[in-house]
């Protein structure tokens, strides 16, 4: 990754950045600093346009008006006033169910982790929740979850406004189809191909017609990026923001 000195968290920056252009408000929860910078880095893009967009980021005491904790959230949610969501997961297949469980059969699992917290309510409501996994493997990408903290698709008689439509890894973007219940792809990451995704992704998925690379951000989102938003993610993410922008 030489272009412009980029690092490849910059980039996956600007890509979810790319996914926000038409919010109003989008909510960044836990241990999420490249989906926070993501949103930050929209924000302040539109404002420079004229327009306001709301960031919610929980692990912040600015940008999180909220004095309830995650129960605000929730209720934002519920109420259809938040547009955009990240989710991650221990694992993730081909019907966009995310596991945030453990792996192995359950109960009896093998590793545990921290659990599903309010991934399912955030998953139904919220319109557009964008999957966020750097890693890009067989044992993250699977066929099928060894637990459903949150279910991607749900039958067609039950309510449900929200739903995945972006899953973003290190090697490629995926969009959703919620009617065909598949993931499509639609770019990878610079120096990989689609038969390279093939090999690395444990589930079978749709491809575009024209599949394309990463784009790479411009010199003056890059300059935004590390002038402005840098120093606003050292407030929530501080390790972060030191490793990538302040050796």
């Amino acid at each position: 990754m030489n272009k412009l000195d980029l690092k490849f968290e910059e980039l996956l920056i600007s890509i979810l950045c790319d996914l926000l252009s038409n919010d109003n408000h989008v909510a960044v929860g836990a241990a999420s600093p490249i989906p926070g910078a993501a949103a930050l880095l929209a924000k302040e893009e539109q404002k420079i346009k004229g327009k306001k967009l709301r960031v919610t980021i929980l692990h912040s005491l600015r940008f999180n008006n909220f004095t309830d904790g995650a129960r605000e959230l929730f209720d934002c949610a519920a109420q259809g006033r938040i547009d955009t969501f990240f989710l991650g997961g221990v694992q993730i297949d081909e019907q966009a169910n995310i596991n945030l469980v453990g792996t192995g059969d359950y109960p009896n699992l093998n590793k545990r982790f921290s659990g599903s917290f309010g991934s399912a309510l955030m998953y139904y409501v919220v319109p557009k929740v964008i999957l966020f996994r750097e890693e890009h493997s067989k044992r993250t990408l699977v066929k099928k979850v060894d637990f459903i903290s949150a279910p991607g698709v749900s039958d067609k008689n039950l309510y449900r406004p929200g739903g995945p439509k972006f899953l973003l890894t290190n090697k490629a973007l995926f969009s959703f189809n919620k009617r065909k219940k598949v993931f499509c792809l639609e770019k990878t990451a610079p120096g990989i191909n689609q038969n390279d995704i093939e090999k690395i992704t444990g589930f079978k998925y749709d491809l575009n017609n024209e599949i394309k690379n990463f784009t790479y951000p411009s010199r003056e989102r890059l300059d935004i990026l590390r002038k402005v938003i840098a120093p606003m993610v050292s407030e929530f993410y501080p390790n972060f923001a030191k490793r990538i922008w302040f050796r």
